[in-house]
């Protein structure tokens, strides 16, 4: 099952990426030829990435790339930072697994050319029974041949090491808040536009090679991330740097 809404979504996130903030992009009748979907399949797509801040619409002239957005760092990047697992019984369940092309925009956060094959897993994380996000994995088809969905079920980062030989040293994260469209909603089982948190990280091994691109859907009203800091007594006295100086995140489900 590919979820429509995904697919125009990746093709809009490629779309804002190739420009620069302020720059236009095409007009929905063209982006509709393009895709061929609906107007309204366009339009949630896009109600989204205004939402989120990533393009902005101007009455009469159309859609445009957003301004930069500010980030604030939790973890500096030579502090360590532990994620210990959320409590709670977790269980996957794998709703596709298929072979793509890379893209260019997946391709460029995995080191990949655009025409490199990947394997694209969507999968269905569960806490104690209940749905509680919606995973997209990508991974260059090259590390993982022969991969299957009982593959997935279980830890993939302990497949990764152990029968693939691959050890995780790191990982680049982006969370933002979202809202859930009717195909994600129905599988989360809350209602349409319920919110959501969005998780974008990319992983590298020990040698510094992206291994794994996730995108990630979280319900919003069952997950929340919490951030410990530590202040030690060479605090500036800035808040905002001194909380990127270290600190550790995890999330939990309530």
């Amino acid at each position: 099952m590919e979820l429509k809404r995904e697919r125009v979504r990746e093709h809009l996130l490629g779309v804002i990426d190739g420009r620069r903030p302020g720059d236009a992009i095409p007009s929905e009748r063209t982006l509709c030829a393009t895709l061929g979907v609906s107007r309204p399949t366009l339009r949630a797509a896009v109600d989204e990435l205004v939402a989120t801040g990533l393009l902005v619409r101007e009455h009469g002239r159309g859609m445009f790339v957003a301004p930069d957005k500010i980030t604030q760092e939790l973890v500096a990047e030579h502090r360590a930072a532990g994620a210990p697992r959320s409590r709670g019984n977790w269980t996957s369940t794998v709703l596709q697994l298929r072979t793509v092309r890379a893209g260019a925009r997946i391709g460029r956060r995995l080191a990949i050319s655009p025409a490199a094959e990947l394997v694209h897993v969507t999968r269905l994380r569960h806490v104690g029974g209940a749905p509680i996000a919606l995973e997209h994995l990508h991974v260059p088809a090259d590390l993982v041949p022969g991969l299957t969905a009982a593959d997935m079920e279980g830890g993939f980062y302990a497949h990764l090491r152990e029968r693939r030989g691959i050890r995780t040293a790191h990982a680049v994260q982006s969370i933002e808040p979202t809202v859930l469209s009717e195909e994600e909603a129905a599988l989360l089982e809350v209602p349409v536009l319920s919110p959501a948190l969005l998780f974008d990280r990319t992983t590298s091994d020990t040698n510094g090679r992206p291994v794994e691109y996730v995108r990630s859907l979280y319900r919003g009203d069952r997950y929340r991330i919490v951030s410990r800091l530590a202040l030690g007594d060479d605090t500036t006295g800035d808040p905002a740097a001194d909380a990127a100086r270290g600190g550790a995140w995890w999330g939990t489900v309530e």
